[in-house]
């Protein structure tokens, strides 16, 4: 192929270098397949994405070269791509991407960009959080058939507490479940309430589920990962490519498909023709915005009757009032 292909991504033109760079060397994949899946499904991916700080995994080279996460926009970021400002846990600052059309996404893809990493932000408020992400991750032992287990018992939580869910695949071995609130809580009080839900979910499955935060107590268990709620944690948008080899891509599900469902089932090459068919399975998620009240009760209660307040924040973010030591159990005891 030429050095450059100009792609026509509704009605904005992409330039895309070197159309033939393979990035995914096991399925043969190549840069322009990327930019050409991004196009198959432009609108679902920029549901996920629109006017939210984006940070970019980008693998110049495909899954075999390396990578690195960029944060701050590129410097030669075209005029019609918008930024937010986001703050770091440390007090400093970035601009990051905001797409607001398709065009953006395959412009970020001709750099190299696999995966789509989106704050749960709006940047006209990049304070207050629109969704409250659940993040199930399944530890050695255990298989995406045990997070499958685990978010189903999830929407029953959920339910219960007034709210609604929509969940998708990782692209690996886990579940993400995204639920949209309306954008009046903090990063704390969105955390505070996803460590809620998590403690609830591990109330009923005890012996599945579990909230710990050190690798060393979890145990063969799915992991609710409440800290990807916060402050400059992401998840894998929707419909992004992940970085391995057979090119598998977060796929979003509706309820009655979670059981059956397979990560493998969805990659660069099954999902336009599932997009094709069902469409954006995830585009009512925008027409909700739920209310907190309820997990923030729970955990008020939780606090009350149990003694049960903060978790371990990641090593990055400075020390939060109320915090338990930031030591891993086997080095406290020496």
């Amino acid at each position: 192929m030429g050095e450059s292909v100009e792609l026509n991504v509704a009605g904005r033109p992409v330039r895309l270098s070197n159309p033939g760079k393979v990035y995914f060397p096991e399925r043969g994949f190549t840069k322009l397949d990327l930019a050409r899946y991004y196009m198959a499904v432009g609108d679902g991916v920029l549901r996920a994405l629109r006017d939210r700080p984006t940070t970019l995994e980008r693998y110049p080279d495909g899954v075999a070269g390396e990578s690195f996460f960029q944060k701050r926009a590129p410097k030669n970021l075209p005029e019609w791509i918008p930024t937010g400002r986001i703050s770091f846990p440390s007090g400093r600052h970035a601009d990051e991407i905001c797409p607001t059309e398709p065009a953006a996404v395959v412009w970020a893809a001709n750099l190299g960009c696999l995966t789509f990493h989106p704050w749960p932000v709006r940047r006209a408020d990049t304070e207050h959080p629109d969704e409250l992400r659940i993040d199930l991750d399944p530890q050695p032992g255990t298989d995406y058939e045990d997070a499958m287990r685990a978010a189903l018992e999830l929407r029953e939580v959920l339910q219960e507490l007034g709210l609604r869910g929509w969940p998708k695949t990782s692209g690996g071995r886990g579940l993400h479940v995204f639920v949209p609130i309306e954008p009046e809580w903090t990063f704390t009080q969105v955390r505070r309430a996803a460590i809620a839900v998590a403690r609830e979910l591990e109330r009923r499955a005890p012996e599945r589920i579990t909230t710990k935060w050190w690798k060393e107590e979890r145990g063969e268990k799915v992991f609710v990962d409440y800290n990807q709620t916060a402050r400059d944690r992401t998840i894998a948008g929707a419909y992004s490519v992940r970085p391995h080899p057979h090119a598998p891509v977060s796929a979003p599900l509706q309820w009655d498909e979670v059981p059956d469902a397979r990560p493998r089932d969805f990659d660069l090459a099954t999902m336009p023709v599932r997009y094709a068919d069902l469409g954006d399975v995830h585009a009512d998620m925008e027409r909700h915005a739920f209310r907190l009240e309820s997990l923030l009760e729970l955990a008020a209660r939780d606090e009350r009757d149990h003694g049960l307040g903060d978790l371990p924040y990641p090593p990055e973010h400075p020390k939060a009032a109320g915090e338990p030591k930031r030591v891993q159990p086997s080095r406290a005891k020496h």
